[in-house]
């Protein structure tokens, strides 16, 4: 899934762009509103790409590896 390494970046620094969490950064968002997208649907393109894998990261308990990303 993670086919390009900038993709692990903008899940730090790109926010939600509409919904509930607007505004929140991708990789701030809570599991249970990830787990709505994967039950219905993620959105087309970059954007539910970006989900899928924040969704898959959080889902597997790898969260720790985005912390240095974000200290930058």
């Amino acid at each position: 899934m993670l086919h390009d390494s900038k993709l692990l970046l903008q899940l730090v620094e790109m926010q939600m762009p509409f919904g509930r969490y607007k505004g929140t950064l991708l990789c701030n968002l809570p599991i249970s509103y990830l787990e709505w997208f994967a039950r219905k649907g993620f959105p087309e393109g970059k954007l539910g790409i970006l989900l899928q894998t924040i969704y898959e990261i959080k889902l597997n308990g790898l969260d720790y590896l985005q912390a240095p990303l974000k200290k930058k």
